[in-house]
């Protein structure tokens, strides 16, 4: 923001009647206080009984008042200030008008972006610290690196909240207030922005939302409590019962669990297919009246990768829609709206808060299909904490850093795993030896900071491979600042048997590896030391 070399001469606290009607206008004289100006409100307060001290209020200079709620302005004046007041005048009568000298008033410099609009008559309208608008399509158009967009997009440009932080401010609330049942009736039949209850929406959670669809570039966000929350919610909303599902063979375990057990019991079917076998999904397109393709792209743990373009076109001939969980690929790497897709889904735990201290999930798509899926998540609840939303937003401020480091990390340390002799196989999707390598070369910008490997050896000679590193936790997730390794054998698959684990392809030795933000040559030096211990 643009700082002005003039000073604006701001007036000084004034004593003023609380109005009839709460109204969110406050009025300010832009000229110098006066002490004529100050006696006239102080003598008519003064002039009735004692009990119209409570209806005095301060009247704050406008920056002030825009960051408080008119609740809070109204409770913080007439109870702070009367008590303050009526016990200074206890032991003491009050002033007279004559006697009060006005104090000299303070100089602020005056700021470009951010003090209200200037109503043409030397005073200025202050909004409520409420919604000013849920949508700006337009506010990115001059940002032209998702860097940039990530930063601004829902805050600078159009945020919800008004007020002077550069940070958004988390609303901890659980209902909104309307003044008189107009204003709700106004609402309910779309005349009014605002919200009514926190499971349907939250100021905080707009602000990720906005910057997650700018990313996208998808016309709305859903931010839900959890990765598998947004999963299931979709998977529910977008298919009917008695309905048809096609999937891919590699995904998150859990996901596989509820398609497997729970959709069954609505009547959905399903059909697993290879990732990259398109004869396979086009027979199942001809065979079902298939409602929804639901693939990840990466996959987890195989980093697989699906040709979203190609597969939007055989489903979309057919009427059925797609769905891409591009967890693993994040929006810098790729855009798998653009691509086609009519859904995207990330676990926002992963690279979009990225600092491995928040759990949620995100759905961006159409207005159309997003008020689907949005009608059924204010039925099922799992709502997002405004405090999980700000880490999100925090988060995302350093996404395009993250993300670059962390791809450059994963396909240097995937080249160097590749050559070495105590590795069997390395998956990674920016590998020539990837089997869509040049597919996510033409739909990617990046691959992303997840690699999975095979140790030559056993379960227990990886799991001492594991041990030996020093930098990486062992844990499950991925995609935060810290480097992050597990056994998937042990840490997904521990309950079933060895042959069982062997039918999904998780074998014994098989590493996922999420690579963090540390130095290259350290985790390097770490995974070489370790490698050389077994």
């Amino acid at each position: 923001m643009a700082v002005s070399s003039c000073a604006r001469v701001f007036p000084t606290f004034e004593c003023r009647s609380d109005p009839p009607e709460y109204s969110n206008t406050r009025r300010f004289s832009t000229g110098k206080s006066t002490s004529s100006s100050i006696h006239k409100p102080l003598a008519a307060s003064f002039a009735g009984s004692p009990g119209n001290l409570s209806s005095l209020i301060f009247k704050f200079p406008p920056n002030f008042v825009r960051q408080l709620s008119t609740k809070a302005r109204r409770n913080c004046s007439n109870i702070g200030v009367a008590q303050v007041v009526a016990a200074a005048w206890s032991t003491n009568p009050p002033p007279s008008a004559a006697s009060i000298d006005a104090p000299s008033p303070i100089e602020v410099p005056i700021v470009d972006e951010g003090v209200p609009a200037d109503n043409g008559n030397g005073s200025f309208k202050i909004d409520d610290v409420q919604l000013s608008a849920l949508n700006d399509s337009n506010t990115a158009s001059f940002l032209t690196s998702d860097g940039s967009i990530a930063i601004h997009a829902g805050e600078r440009l159009g945020r919800g909240i008004v007020t002077d932080a550069i940070t958004t401010p988390v609303v901890n609330t659980s209902a909104y207030f309307f003044k008189k049942t107009s204003e709700l009736i106004d609402f309910k039949e779309g005349r009014h922005a605002s919200f009514e209850y926190g499971r349907y929406g939250n100021p905080t959670t707009v602000v990720a939302e906005e910057k997650i669809s700018a990313l996208e570039g998808a016309e709305s966000t859903l931010l839900m409590a959890s990765g598998m929350c947004a999963s299931t919610v979709l998977l529910m909303a977008l298919i009917p019962a008695g309905g048809y599902l096609v999937t891919t063979t590699d995904c998150y375990r859990k996901t596989r669990i509820f398609i497997e057990t729970i959709l069954p019991k609505m009547g959905i079917k399903t059909t697993v297919i290879d990732p990259a076998n398109v004869d396979a999904l086009k027979s199942a397109l001809d065979k079902n009246e298939v409602t929804l393709f639901f693939t990840e792209s990466p996959t987890n743990p195989f980093l697989r990768c699906v040709d979203i373009e190609l597969v939007s076109k055989l489903c979309h001939s057919k009427g059925a829609l797609v769905c891409v969980d591009g967890t693993f690929a994040t929006p810098l790497n790729q855009k798998a709206l653009s691509l086609g897709a009519d859904i995207v889904l990330h676990s926002a735990t992963k690279y979009i808060a990225g600092h491995n201290d928040v759990l949620a999930g995100c759905i961006s798509g159409s207005e159309k299909l997003m008020a689907k899926v949005r009608t059924l998540h204010n039925i099922l609840g799992g709502a997002l904490n405004p405090n999980a939303a700000y880490l999100i937003i925090r988060g995302m401020k350093t996404l395009h850093l993250r993300v670059q480091q962390q791809n450059t990390t994963a396909l240097r340390m995937a080249r160097l795993l590749e050559g070495h002799p105590k590795v069997n196989h390395v998956y990674y999707p920016g590998l020539v030896s990837h089997p869509e390598h040049y597919m996510a070369k033409r739909q990617m910008t990046g691959f992303g900071g997840v690699v999975s490997f095979e140790i030559d050896g056993d379960l227990m000679k990886t799991a001492k491979f594991i041990d030996a590193l020093k930098i990486p936790y062992i844990a499950p997730s991925f995609g935060g600042c810290e480097s992050i390794v597990d056994q998937p054998a042990i840490m997904s698959y521990w309950d079933l048997s060895q042959a069982d684990r062997a039918k999904f392809g998780i074998n014994d030795n098989l590493v996922r590896f999420s690579f963090g933000i540390e130095d290259f040559e350290d985790l390097k030096a770490d995974i070489l030391q370790a490698l050389e211990a077994i």
